[in-house]
């Protein structure tokens, strides 16, 4: 059981900054981080909230340093579509549906799929049942050739991809079955280190349906101020097409004709 101090300096050197730099930001002496983070001082709940805001400690985490200084945790973690989160979740809803025709799913910090419009149907209709049985992962479901690995041309530049990213969100905020996640599916191996990632955006995923390849890139959308935890952690990931032929497969009139509810995801 880490102490309050001992937490703190974790996450400073975890955001590679100096306890000079974390007192100015914070408004306090430098004197003050040192003391707190020897157990020579014991902070108020506020001091900690407050250096935890120039951490960019997650909300959750922030909860274990309050319960480490022996105060009450501050952040609930509410369900995404329970009655606590009403306006949260009609605005996600809201962003999902503008975004059809194109696909748009919201995933939590383990990568499960929440909540998701129906685009992203024709997507799963052949992808095996297990893999959608809730909680679906978005990783697993992409990378097992039962899911969408089959469908994905570059298959091993979007594992490159989905490796550099949750690298970072592990770098940034380490949690252990997301560690878990990454050492089953995404850990390097000697096939892929022939295909770096430069930039996310030049990496478009490109999916085969048949005679037809559809390419798409994504963008990602959070919650500004978020003071819940669910809200904190989950994120809309946003399909676009990369190309003419793309854009047109989605906007052609019968294109959502046949789509049909593949899961017992909540949709838009």
């Amino acid at each position: 059981m880490y102490t309050i101090g001992e937490l703190l300096r974790q996450w400073r050197h975890r955001r590679r900054i100096s306890q000079l730099d974390l007192a100015i930001a914070a408004d306090v002496s430098a004197r003050h981080v040192s003391l707190v983070e020897t157990g020579k001082s014991h902070p108020s709940a506020d001091m900690i909230l407050r250096l935890a805001d120039q951490l960019d400690v997650p909300l959750r985490e922030r909860n274990r340093l309050l319960l480490a200084a022996g105060f009450a945790p501050r952040y609930a973690k509410r369900p995404l579509n329970g009655d606590a989160l009403p306006a949260a979740w009609d605005a996600i809803a809201r962003v999902l549906r503008a975004h059809e025709p194109y696909p748009a799913l919201v995933i939590d910090r383990g990568w499960n799929i929440a909540m998701a419009n129906r685009a992203i149907d024709p997507f799963l209709a052949n992808v095996a049942p297990d893999l959608l049985r809730p909680p679906i992962n978005m990783v697993r479901l992409g990378l097992d050739p039962r899911g969408l690995a089959s469908q994905i041309v570059n298959l091993a530049e979007v594992r490159s991809l989905l490796r550099a990213r949750i690298a970072r969100q592990l770098a940034t905020a380490p949690d252990p079955e997301l560690t878990a996640l990454y050492e089953e599916l995404l850990a390097p191996g000697a096939e892929d280190v022939s295909h770096p990632i430069e930039s996310e955006i030049a990496v478009p995923m490109i999916f085969r349906f048949g005679e037809r390849e559809l390419r798409l890139f994504s963008t990602t959308t959070t919650f500004g101020t978020p003071m819940d935890i669910t809200l904190d952690e989950v994120a809309i990931e946003s399909y676009y097409p990369a190309d003419a032929e793309s854009a047109a497969y989605f906007t052609m009139s019968d294109a959502g004709a046949d789509a049909r509810s593949c899961t017992d995801l909540p949709t838009a």
